[in-house]
């Protein structure tokens, strides 16, 4: 009997690497869903505009949108949400300016899950591209092909 190698054991920075991948995933979805129940319970009940809640709970709609593809781990998602996040980071710095307590505590806190959120999606992408790019050996100059010359006219 002839005994079959055993298989390469991984790095163990590869394993950190994975739980990195995942922990930024999960707190990109979850600053995402907290973000989005913030959004709903400030404008619907804990200090709307108006009495009864305001339209401004329809903000919640456009986060709803990447959230399929944040627990999908999309990539492209990843993307285009640490951009868009900062529309709502925005608003939520210049109400928390310029609104009163309680609703000025709200968009601070509104502010805040915009940062966590963008730190998680631009951790997340970065983790990824490291962790799924090829590291190609390098090449001595004796190892590299020639290139053909083109012929002079």
């Amino acid at each position: 009997m002839t005994a079959s190698p055993a298989a390469p054991r991984p790095a163990p920075h590869s394993a950190r690497r994975n739980h990195g991948v995942a922990a930024t995933r999960w707190l990109a979805s979850g600053s995402l869903l907290a973000l989005i129940a913030l959004c709903l319970a400030w404008e619907l009940v804990l200090a709307p505009l108006r009495p009864g809640g305001s339209w401004l709970a329809l903000k919640a709609l456009a986060l709803c949108l990447p959230l399929a593809g944040l627990l999908k781990n999309r990539m492209y998602t990843y993307r285009w949400v640490s951009l868009v996040i900062w529309l709502y980071f925005t608003e939520g710095v210049v109400r928390g300016w310029g609104d009163r307590p309680p609703s000025q505590w709200l968009a601070w806190g509104e502010a805040a899950l915009c940062l966590v959120l963008f730190a998680a999606c631009a951790a997340h992408v970065r983790l990824r591209q490291r962790h799924h790019s090829p590291v190609a050996p390098a090449r001595s100059p004796a190892e590299t092909p020639e290139r053909a010359t083109p012929p002079a006219h």
